[in-house]
């Protein structure tokens, strides 16, 4: 299995924290090798199916950087991290199924190799277990997971109703990774400080910070589902374009077509033609990628992903320097970096 420690190539760590990261990231692994397992051997092959093609365990991490804030080596810590992650992994199986997406990890999705509904049921199996777990750390982890679940829920709905009449299309894609991704990103951040036993301060802090760097990891990963191929992202490459499913460049794409007024090149009026038309035809959709690639509104992105990490690293300020504070910076840098 590809488990990251330390996360995207990070480098500025301390020898005892990485240790202990290391060592948390492990005994996470082993947690979710665990909960995966079910007498029927087909579920487990289903469940394992994404857990085994690896992913960054970038929420565990979220977590035991956390608790750094408190004991480490408390005994929720690690539980509360497995929660977050089997919560994430369900999430994708539903997801490939909305997207029907041919490959999540460099793998077939679960969808393609099963089918939909067996997708479908594997990542509602993923919460069960996710849930029975979460049971064991207290009623306020359960509410706490209870809301992030309902908004990540809601950034899925308003993500598939679309805006509402008047509504700017960019404050709504953000209110959508608002509940998509950052609610989960902030949760892990919130139950190390909670598990560890960290003072409330550092709660509010690390949960205001999980929801910042949980916008500016999404962004990355609009401008890598466009500017790289699929062995560096391991999913293919403009997925969500094929789906019509309107990313962050292709939002400023727009944006900057209605500004200009129609006083813009060939290709500018192209790419617009091309994205109010059906991307599912293989060449019409390379055309649109080979476009976005080369358009002003990646760029744009880009820079947008910047901000919001550069918002992240601000809202550390109150915590106590430290190696751990200085790895939750370094990871502001590290997940935008990816997308170039």
């Amino acid at each position: 299995m590809n488990v990251v420690g330390p996360p995207f190539g990070l480098s500025v760590w301390d020898p005892a924290l990485d240790a202990d990261i290391g060592a948390g990231l492990a005994a996470v692994e082993e947690g979710l090798i665990e909960a995966t397992k079910s007498d029927v051997p087909f579920i487990t092959d289903a469940a394992r199916h994404l857990l085994q093609a690896g992913g960054k365990r970038f929420r565990p991490l979220l977590v035991m950087l956390g608790a750094q804030f408190g004991d480490p080596f408390a005994p929720r810590v690690v539980p509360a991290a497995v929660v977050v992650e089997l919560t994430h992994l369900a999430t994708l199986y539903h997801d490939d199924v909305m997207d029907e997406a041919d490959a999540r990890r460099g793998v077939p999705s679960a969808n393609t190799r099963w089918g939909n509904s067996v997708a479908v049921l594997t990542g509602d199996f993923l919460f069960s277990r996710a849930s029975h777990i979460l049971a064991d750390l207290g009623p306020e982890a359960v509410r706490v997971q209870a809301e992030s679940f309902e908004r990540l829920v809601t950034g899925q709905i308003l993500e598939t109703v679309g805006p509402r009449d008047g509504r700017d299309p960019l404050d709504h894609y953000l209110e959508v990774l608002a509940g998509k991704t950052s609610s989960l990103m902030a949760v892990s951040g919130r139950f190390g400080a909670m598990m560890s036993g960290a003072d409330e301060s550092v709660v509010h802090t690390l949960t205001q910070y999980g929801e910042r760097i949980g916008i500016a990891f999404q962004l990355a990963d609009d401008v890598l589902d466009i500017a790289s191929d699929s062995h560096e992202s391991g999913k293919t490459p403009g997925t969500d374009l094929r789906e019509g499913i309107p990313t962050l460049p292709v939002l400023h794409v727009r944006k900057q077509y209605a500004q200009a007024g129609g006083a813009v090149s060939a290709d500018d009026r192209r790419l617009i033609e091309l994205l109010d038309g059906d991307l599912t035809d293989d060449r019409l959709h390379a055309e649109a990628l080979s476009l976005l690639r080369a358009h002003p509104a990646l760029e744009q992105a880009r820079r947008d992903s910047l901000r919001y990490a550069e918002e992240a690293r601000t809202a550390l300020a109150p915590l106590p320097e430290g190696p751990a504070k200085q790895a939750l910076a370094g990871l502001c840098d590290a997940v935008v970096h990816r997308a170039g």
